[in-house]
């Protein structure tokens, strides 16, 4: 099937998904030192994927290009200029102590 040319030769159901996985994290969420890193992974895994099954992108070029986007990620995450993320729901939230009466 696949020589006869009867599948697309890039596997957009793949790439859909988590291009729209990245945006909807950033939307969602906002920017913020989670999704910051999570959301554009996300998006340039999706990219490098398209680029790897359209013309033939060396998982030797994918993967340094992907773990040096994550490097940069995780340092402009840790800026004072990017939003703290706000906690999760199931994160317990201390009470502050009692004072005697």
């Amino acid at each position: 099937m696949n020589s006869l040319n009867f599948f697309p030769s890039v596997s957009w159901i793949i790439i859909i998904g988590l291009m729209s996985a990245g945006i909807a994290i950033l939307a969602i969420d906002g920017i913020n030192k989670s999704t910051v890193v999570l959301g554009p992974m996300l998006i340039a895994g999706a990219i490098t994927t398209f680029l790897r099954q359209q013309y033939q992108l060396p998982l030797s070029i994918q993967w340094p290009v992907l773990l040096m986007l994550c490097g940069v990620l995780m340092l402009l995450a840790r800026s004072r200029w990017i939003a703290v993320a706000p906690p999760k729901p199931w994160e317990k939230q201390s009470l502050p102590p009692r004072q005697p009466e």
